[in-house]
């Protein structure tokens, strides 16, 4: 028979590279922790309408990339493109938002139909980051000084560049894309055929074009940064010298403008030149308008999210993944002869009293030597050699792998007494 192999765009997660994801993940809501954020979970699949309403109708992502269906009851559904509306509405449904501040965080899996390419997936993961309830430039800095801590711990700071911009308000936006339209349309003959499409939908992301000839159009196209109301300019000037107090390096990027519909003001993405085409490795804003847009009220809201995939690749490509990630054990128990309920005991009391041990019990059976090759393919630093004659007597050898120390032979007590002493 054929075999089934996974669907083009989503991959499987290996033991040999789980570790790292492991450590990734690890560090990055270790940080979260300590600043005070809570996890919030909510389901990969919600009514299509959510992001139709929530991302825009005209947008690529609701237009070409959703993965939408009928259930068996006729209801469209459509699996999670992005995380921040569907947090919004398990925020709302659930009465965390009126008269409330929030610091959200969730991680978890997202799906849209693109072209497969290196660090672009159909199915790709992210650590998503939300703020609801605060107004001020000051939460709009932490959560970028916070993202600035979580690749500085990573060791990819030197790696990245952040940029900023200021959408302004949805009154200095309408201004803006109108006076783009009215430039871009004395030369739209020589726009990009995904620039002239948009020039009626969707003008801003013309922006964010990747054609150099539109890029180069561009040059001089009107900034938005000129269309910004007063409240909008006062709050991206607090949002600066914040980040200025706080030794963070960013770049203000005019041109630089969200995938989705309901942002506004504060707009942010860290960015690499280590990944090729992929560049973005962390990006956000400010959308204040959404959770009133889905039916609740008005609410302050900022937030960021975090492409796993490309955080890692990034962690390879800068040669900073820290070693020994992949070792399966501290210890392996090897186990010669008729001893595995022995073997299976003491495994259990060194669990129990050195919680902070790998412990790898060979089974299986085989010969010292073939065990002992395993015990060294395994990573460990030490094997505990358990024979009948061992077993008998209450004792364990311990053996030291990558280091050049006596082996001795202890009672189980003084074995776990030793090895309690080496962590």
């Amino acid at each position: 028979m054929k075999k089934i192999q996974a669907i083009r765009g989503m991959n499987d997660l290996l033991p040999a590279d789980s570790p790292l994801w492991q450590y990734v993940e690890g560090v990055v809501t270790d940080i979260l922790a300590r600043y005070g954020y809570q996890e919030i979970r909510f389901p990969i699949v919600e009514s299509t309408e959510l992001f139709k309403r929530s991302i825009g109708e005209v947008t690529d992502i609701v237009e070409k990339e959703m993965y939408t269906f009928e259930d068996r009851n006729g209801d469209s559904l459509t699996l999670r493109p992005e995380g921040t509306a569907c947090c919004v509405r398990a925020c709302e449904e659930n009465g965390l938002l009126y008269n409330q501040t929030q610091r959200l965080w969730y991680m978890g899996p997202m799906f849209r139909h693109e072209r497969p390419q290196k660090g672009r997936y159909r199915q790709f993961h992210q650590i998503g980051v939300e703020t609801f309830g605060i107004q001020g430039p000051d939460i709009d800095a932490e959560v970028l000084v916070l993202s600035a801590r979580i690749l500085r711990e990573l060791g990819v700071a030197d790696h990245v560049q952040l940029q900023i911009n200021s959408l302004g308000s949805a009154d200095a936006r309408l201004a803006y894309k109108n006076a783009l339209v009215a430039y871009l349309s004395n030369v739209q003959d020589q726009l990009d055929e995904d620039s002239k499409r948009r020039l009626s939908t969707n003008p801003m992301r013309i922006l964010d074009s990747k054609d150099a000839n539109t890029q180069a159009l561009l040059n001089g196209a009107p900034v938005l940064l000129d269309y910004l109301d007063e409240e909008s300019r006062a709050h991206f000037e607090g949002l600066k010298s914040l980040l200025d107090a706080a030794g963070i390096r960013y770049v203000v990027n005019s041109r630089l403008v969200r995938g989705l519909d309901y942002y506004g003001k504060t707009a942010f993405e860290w960015v690499t030149d280590k990944l090729g085409a992929q560049s973005t490795v962390c990006a956000g804003g400010r959308y204040d308008g959404l959770v009133e847009q889905l039916g609740g009220k008005s609410t302050p809201a900022v937030g960021f999210g975090i492409g796993l995939e490309r955080l890692v690749l990034l962690l390879q490509a800068a040669e900073v993944v820290p070693e020994g990630l992949d070792q399966q054990a501290d210890i392996y128990l090897v186990a010669v002869g008729d001893v595995q309920s022995t073997a299976m005991q003491l495994a259990e009391r060194i669990r129990d009293e050195l919680p902070f041990v790998r412990l790898l019990t060979n089974c299986g059976g085989g010969n010292f030597k073939n065990q002992l090759k395993k015990a060294d393919k395994s990573g460990a630093d030490i094997a505990l050699i358990l024979g009948e004659d061992e077993a008998q007597a209450g004792k364990v050898t311990i053996k030291f792998l990558r280091e050049e120390i006596e082996q001795q032979t202890l009672t189980f007590d003084d074995a776990i007494a030793y090895l309690f002493q080496l962590e």
